[in-house]
């Protein structure tokens, strides 16, 4: 099997397994130390003895194995009595038999809601799941987020003791409580997304593994809730904007805005996926957010250019957005999409009143905008300063090298005689 084949496979397979050896052992920290073993000894093995013919129930025995042996490590560790007793060793399980093959989707499923835990902080539950259920070193988490290693060890370790401490069993929430849980599932996957999609610092434009890993975790929750209309609008919103990747940047890596992208280049196929998900849940009861951003980006993708885009259709579905969604970022937006309708000044005049929104403040993406409203009604001077102000703000190096070269092509145009 090739190396990124066997990557591919036990990226997959690890959160089942780790779903699995919780499941029935709990003590999620050495649950995971002992899964991590059992991968490592794959990585070892497989290639040179062959892929078993059940390679989740290989990881599972193994990682049992292991996790027996750290549980008596430290049970040998700590002599007092009442440390002795929290342990659960083989012969007193919490559930049937890890390896039990109807448990793949629940156990995956199970461990997102798990890392999800309304207890940890939103940089808690991302990071944990990118770390149980999304399989990536603490290492990548913590450059995904600019942080030192040792900072994100930490926040994960603190993140797996709380859920350890809380004594929740492994198992689905119940309804009531799954509800309550989901909206903070589906915001840590659509904070992941966009991450990866524009990310905050670095020298790239995107993270395609951070995009692609929340994808994929969209696609197993809606899989397992596929009656749910907001995961399916998640997902579709997710495939409807990735569609748009091939053509985001240039050869160099430069950023490329969506009204000057060669849309011949998006991927027709995500775009079908999306805008069948999307076709499939709208008519079935009140638009959520999730659906209503989806409906926008598909408006987007159906147009065969930024001046023939249906943006009348946009202003109004950021207005529905608005009215159950106190978001910045989406006023921000509705402004843009008001201006290509009504003209400049009324978008300007609507981005004046996001000037004192706190959440906004330091962000780039408020001055990029009005940079781009007053060159189109006109103003180069006042947009040569907005578009400086904006790349002084970003730490993300391909938009503050666009920001920049808006903010000298200003100048050099006001320069010259």
């Amino acid at each position: 099997m090739p190396d990124t084949e066997l990557e591919g496979l036990l990226r997959a397979l690890a959160p089942q397994a780790l779903g699995a050896v919780v499941r029935r052992y709990g003590h999620f920290d050495l649950a995971e130390d002992a899964v991590q073993e059992a991968l490592l000894a794959a990585a070892t093995q497989w290639p040179a003895e062959g892929t078993p013919a059940n390679p989740r129930g290989w990881l599972i025995r193994v990682a049992a194995r292991k996790l027996t042996d750290l549980l008596r490590s430290e049970q040998a560790r700590r002599q007092r009595e009442d440390t002795l007793v929290q342990w659960t060793l083989p012969g007193h399980w919490l559930a049937p038999a890890a390896d039990r093959a109807a448990q793949d989707a629940d156990d995956t499923l199970i461990l997102l809601f798990l890392c999800c835990h309304p207890s940890l902080s939103a940089a808690s539950q991302i990071a944990l799941t990118l770390r149980a259920v999304g399989g990536l070193t603490t290492a990548e988490i913590a450059r995904a987020f600019l942080v030192p290693e040792a900072t994100m060890t930490r926040r994960i370790t603190r993140a797996k003791r709380t859920i350890t401490s809380s004594g929740l069993p492994f198992g689905m929430p119940a309804d009531a409580e799954r509800d309550g849980r989901l909206g903070a599932v589906l915001h840590v996957l659509y904070l992941i997304f966009n991450e990866g999609y524009a990310t905050t610092s670095g020298p790239s434009l995107r993270r395609d593994d951070l995009t692609a890993e929340a994808i994929r975790l969209t696609r197993v929750l809606h899989h397992s809730l596929p009656e749910d209309g907001e995961i399916a609008g998640l997902l579709a919103l997710m495939l409807l904007t990735d569609a748009r990747k091939p053509a985001r940047t240039g050869p160099d890596g430069s950023l490329i805005l969506m009204a000057e992208q060669d849309r011949t280049r998006w991927d027709t196929e995500l775009i079908a996926e999306g805008t069948a998900l999307l076709t499939g849940v709208l008519p079935h009861g009140p638009a959520g957010p999730y659906q209503l951003q989806a409906a926008i980006a598909a408006v987007h993708d159906e147009a065969p250019s930024s001046e023939r885009t249906d943006w009348p259709q946009i202003v109004a579905l950021y207005e529905l957005l608005l009215r159950i969604s106190d978001n910045p970022v989406i006023a921000l937006n509705h402004a843009v999409a008001v201006a290509m309708v009504r003209g400049a000044p009324a978008g300007l005049d609507l981005l004046a009143k996001l000037e004192a929104d706190e959440r906004l403040t330091g962000d780039h993406r408020l001055p990029a905008a009005r940079a781009h409203l007053l060159e189109t009604a006109g103003e180069p001077e006042r947009a040569h300063a907005a578009y400086l102000e904006a790349a002084e703000r970003t730490t993300n190096i391909p938009q503050q090298r666009y920001l920049y070269a808006q903010a000298s092509r200003l100048g050099d145009a006001g320069a010259s005689p």
